[in-house]
């Protein structure tokens, strides 16, 4: 799934005012942060992740290698911040992103 550069811009939109719901910390890439990642992005679909290592690189593996793992893609990368984004089969309308800031 590519996003095209208008589907990019509504995403960031909708992603502005969102807190980050995922932190990965010291401990990288956990079997729990995994877990917590899949139950994120089936209920909320559009997420923000926040990379605490100080490494530029070791960032973006990290936001690849989740990515990779939970089949999501990447919207935006700003500093340690990344939004990315899976649909859900059967969203949630009350806890969607996407559905609830719809116009």
């Amino acid at each position: 799934m590519s996003l095209s550069p208008e589907q990019r811009r509504e995403y960031r939109a909708i992603a502005h005012n969102l807190k980050p719901v995922i932190i990965v910390g010291d401990k990288g890439l956990t079997e729990n942060l995994q877990e917590e990642l899949e139950r994120a992005l089936n209920d909320h679909e559009l997420i923000k992740i926040k990379i605490a290592s100080p490494d530029r690189e070791a960032r973006q593996e990290a936001i690849n290698a989740l990515c990779e793992a939970s089949g999501a893609e990447v919207v935006q990368t700003i500093g340690k911040i990344a939004v990315i984004l899976r649909r859900a089969g059967k969203p949630n309308p009350r806890l969607s992103n996407l559905l609830r800031h719809k116009n």
